[in-house]
């Protein structure tokens, strides 16, 4: 059962209308519809490509974060062959808002990470809606490390609202583990190319994203804070959620003008949600393309290549 968001309502209506045809039709062979069916279908189809067209930075974020959007796991399974997960960061505990290993892209050996939220209630509780804590950052740095040393390019799936909060997490040093996951970054001597698939939020999704390349899906967010703490910073009111999503720029649209990411990957009309194979197909071309110009570069070259980067985004502003 599709799952509509908010402002989807007209979409809703036209579709359920389809669907109640269709199952007048298996009751009852001799009504003929397909004429009916075929115009719906055809203005349904018309105004989802006329309200993607037009998203609002806070409608993008509904998008970004529908339950429906594919996650890193999704990726993993099909863009990822002989894939094995390493846990652990080696001093506290395993954080599951963390996956990664190496596997094979393309018949290439990789390193994989990414951030999963999980995608029901049980999974979401196990990976803690993809909140990392310190020792998520932590078996990062140690799977980085591997590639490393290893020589094996790096590719990360960013999908959090940020770093969890929590009282345990600060305790143990959670902004220490993001300070040496990003330096960790900036420090690889292998590619490390970045995706946002849904949401980018602060410095949990920079701690493994500080890339050579970051790619952004059409509709996904990346920001400093999440559009509702931003309101409640400025305004102390978490309602005005819109107003802080389209002050923030927040979409790839106004970050790619910006210079802080480097492409837009495009997604299906209505959003990825609606066929999420067609776009991981589409993410695992792009990843393809990014990866092809940073095989040739030497380790300090790749490091140079790094830091100018962020670097520039700081001049620019």
């Amino acid at each position: 059962m599709k799952t509509y968001l908010d402002f989807e309502n007209q979409i809703a209506d036209l579709e359920g209308k389809i669907a109640e045809l269709k199952a007048l039709a298996e009751e009852d062979e001799s009504v003929a519809i397909g004429e009916e069916v075929g115009q719906l279908e055809r203005k349904a189809s018309k105004s989802l490509e006329d309200l993607y067209k037009q998203l609002t930075p806070w409608q993008k974020t509904q998008v970004a974060r529908h339950p429906d959007r594919p996650h890193c796991q999704d990726y993993l399974e099909q863009l990822i062959t002989d894939f094995v997960p390493l846990a652990g960061d080696r001093k506290f505990a395993d954080d599951h808002a963390i996956v990664g290993g190496p596997g094979r892209f393309r018949g290439e050996p990789v390193m994989i990470i990414g951030q999963e939220k999980g995608s029901d209630t049980q999974s979401r509780l196990k990976h803690n809606f993809g909140m990392a804590r310190p020792e998520g950052y932590r078996k990062a740095v140690r799977l980085m490390e591997t590639a490393d040393r290893f020589g094996l390019p790096v590719v990360t799936f960013i999908d959090t609202a940020g770093a969890y909060p929590g009282i345990g997490a600060e305790e143990r040093g959670q902004a220490e583990a993001i300070a040496r996951s990003t330096d960790c970054c900036l420090g690889l001597g292998v590619p490390l190319v970045t995706v946002i698939i849904g949401e980018g939020g602060s410095g949990g999704a920079v701690a493994i994203a500080t890339a050579n390349a970051v790619l952004m899906l059409e509709h996904s967010i990346y920001s400093v804070i999440s559009p509702e703490g931003a309101a409640s910073i400025l305004w102390r009111d978490s309602a005005k959620a819109k107003d802080a999503a389209t002050a923030m720029k927040i979409t790839a649209q106004d970050l790619k003008s910006l210079g802080v990411i480097d492409t837009i990957i495009g997604e299906p009309v209505g959003g990825g949600h609606r066929a999420p194979d067609a776009l991981i197909r589409s993410v695992g071309d792009a990843v393809f393309e990014a990866l092809l110009p940073l095989k040739h570069m030497a380790p300090d070259e790749l490091r140079r290549h790094r830091s100018e980067k962020f670097l520039e985004i700081g001049r620019a502003l």
